[in-house]
C-alpha cells in the first residue's frame, strides 16, 4: 500500500490528532481509522495538539461506516451444512493459537460447527468483520483482541454473536469477555519468590495497553506491598511485546545495576527464557544466582533446562468458556455472566530457589 510523510495524524470523533513526522498510509486510508478499522495505527499513541478534521474526510467516513453496516444488515441466510464458528486473532501464536483452537473445537463438534480461524494482524484497509460475515458465520471468538467499535457494530447488524478471549484493552462497548486471573496468578508467583526470601524482585511487563499486563504486574506489587517490601520502580521494565527479546534484553539491564535483583518475575514464559539466557551470557546460574518466574505455561517452559517455574493460563478451558458463550447466544439465550475469569495455577519447577548468601 502505497505511503507517503505526513504528520502522525488520524480522525477520531471529526478531529484529527497530529504530533511527530512518520511515515503513514494516505488520507482514504486515515478515513477508514476513523470509521474503527485501524490496520496501520492501532498501536499508535498520538501526540499533542488537535486540529479539526476536514469535512471531506469526516463525511466519507460516515457513508463508509453506513456502507458497511447496511451490507451487514442484508446478510445472506446461510447455507445448509455450513454452520462455522470463527476465531479472529490478533498476532497467531502457536503457544496460545493451539490450545485455544482445541477449547473451541472441543464445543463446536458436539453442535455440528465447524471451527475457522484468521489472523488479523498485518490485514490492511477492509474491515475484518465485513470479510467475515461473507463466510456467514455463527459466531465469533476474537483472541487478543479487543474489536474496534465498527468491526462490533458490523457483526452485531448482521446477527452474529461476539465473544472475546484476553481482550487487550477496554473497549468502548459492552463485548461479553473471557480471560484468566491474571492479577491473582502474578500475586501467587510474587509470594512464592518473597517466601524463598527474595526482598530484590524485579519485575519485567508487556506492553501497558494490554489489560493483562497491568493486571500481572499489579498483582505483583500487591504481594510486595502486602509483605512490606515495596516493588522497587528502578526494577520494573515495560516490554514492546511479549517477547523473548524483551525479557533478554530487560533482563541485561537489571543484572548490570549495581544492586542488582536476586530474582525476575516476567510477564510470560518467552520473556522468562530471554531473561535466562542473558543470565547465561552474564555467567549467572539459575536458579543458584538468579530466581526467574514465567507466566503461562507454554510447552517449553518444561522442556528447558532447570524447567521454568511458571503461572499456567487454562488456554484450552478459556476457548472453551469463549465458544460455549457464543453458541449459547446464537441460539438466543444471553450468558449468565459478560466477564469470566478461569484461575490460573501456580506450577514450581526448578528456576527458583532461595537467594544465595
Amino acid at each position: 500500500m502505497e505511503r507517503r510523510r505526513c504528520y502522525r495524524g488520524a480522525v477520531s470523533d471529526g478531529r484529527r490528532v497530529r504530533g511527530e513526522i512518520e511515515k503513514l498510509p494516505s488520507g482514504s486510508l486515515r478515513v477508514r481509522v476513523y470509521a474503527g478499522i485501524d490496520p496501520v495505527t492501532r498501536r499508535r499513541r498520538y501526540l499533542t495538539r488537535t486540529v479539526p478534521a476536514g469535512p471531506t474526510a469526516v463525511r466519507d467516513a460516515e457513508h463508509l461506516r453506513s456502507q458497511l453496516l447496511a451490507d451487514a444488515a442484508v446478510r445472506p441466510a446461510r447455507p445448509a451444512g455450513a454452520a462455522c464458528l470463527e476465531v479472529v486473532f490478533f498476532g497467531m501464536q502457536s503457544n496460545l493459537a493451539i490450545p485455544v483452537l482445541h477449547g473451541v473445537e472441543a464445543v463446536a463438534a458436539p453442535h455440528d460447527l465447524t471451527v475457522g480461524f484468521v489472523d488479523v494482524l498485518h490485514r490492511s484497509g477492509r474491515s475484518w468483520a465485513h470479510d467475515l460475515l461473507a463466510r456467514r458465520p455463527t459466531g465469533v471468538v476474537t483472541v487478543c483482541l479487543s474489536p474496534p467499535t465498527l468491526e462490533h457494530e458490523v457483526l452485531a447488524a448482521g446477527g452474529v454473536p461476539l465473544v472475546t478471549l484476553d481482550p487487550t484493552g477496554e473497549p468502548d462497548h459492552p463485548v461479553p469477555s473471557v480471560g484468566a486471573a491474571d492479577a491473582a496468578g502474578a500475586t501467587a508467583a510474587a509470594r512464592h519468590l518473597l517466601g524463598l526470601g527474595h526482598r530484590r524482585i524485579g519485575v519485567i511487563t508487556g506492553p501497558p495497553d494490554r489489560l493483562c499486563a497491568r493486571a500481572r504486574l499489579d498483582g505483583a506489587r500487591a504481594a510486595m506491598d502486602a509483605a512490606g517490601v515495596p516493588l522497587d520502580p528502578a526494577l520494573v521494565r515495560t516490554g514492546l511485546w511479549f517477547a523473548f527479546e524483551d525479557g533478554l534484553n530487560h533482563a541485561r539491564e537489571l543484572l548490570r545495576l549495581p544492586d542488582p535483583p536476586t530474582a525476575l518475575l516476567c510477564g510470560n514464559d518467552l520473556q522468562a527464557l530471554g531473561a535466562c539466557e542473558a543470565a547465561r551470557r552474564a555467567g549467572l546460574r539459575i536458579p543458584q544466582d538468579l530466581s526467574v518466574v514465567g507466566f503461562d505455561d507454554i510447552p517449553p517452559a518444561s522442556w528447558c533446562g532447570p524447567a521454568l517455574t511458571t503461572v499456567r493460563q487454562p488456554f484450552t478451558e478459556m476457548g472453551a468458556a469463549a465458544a460455549g458463550m457464543v453458541v449459547s447466544m446464537a441460539a438466543g439465550r444471553p450468558p449468565e455472566r459478560t466477564r469470566v475469569e478461569l484461575p490460573t495455577t501456580l506450577i514450581v519447577r526448578d528456576s527458583t530457589a532461595p537467594p544465595s548468601p
